[in-house]
């Protein structure tokens, strides 16, 4: 190997760094967002529930606002779990990527 092979192998490697660290760095930035997307959400949905319950006329009332919250609150929490389900793998892919290929590459050339 000549001293240029070696500057390229480095430079190549820290190409893959970069582009992985972007990655991470912009999935995280999604993750934080739906995060705190559903934080508000949920606040207020409890917000909302406790407003209902306390102004609620009679225990079947008051019964029929806590299962409806219950409810939704469970059917949020689903679907918040499986958008960040989706969030990261969808890191993992982006960030494995520029890995990924080196390794092809480096497999193909072993060849």
């Amino acid at each position: 190997m000549t001293n240029e092979d070696v500057q390229k192998f480095g430079k190549n490697g820290m190409d893959m760094l970069l582009s992985s660290c972007g990655a991470w760095s912009k999935a995280a930035q999604a993750i934080t967002v739906e995060m705190v997307d559903y934080t508000k959400k949920a606040a207020e949905n409890s917000v909302s529930a406790w407003e209902q319950l306390v102004s609620a006329k009679s225990p079947e009332k008051a019964m029929q606002v806590q299962a409806e919250y219950l409810r939704s609150s469970y059917e949020d929490f689903v679907a918040e779990a499986t958008r960040l389900g989706e969030l990261y793998v969808d890191l993992a892919k982006e960030a494995c990527q520029p890995f990924g290929f080196a390794v092809g590459r480096a497999a193909s050339a072993m060849k």
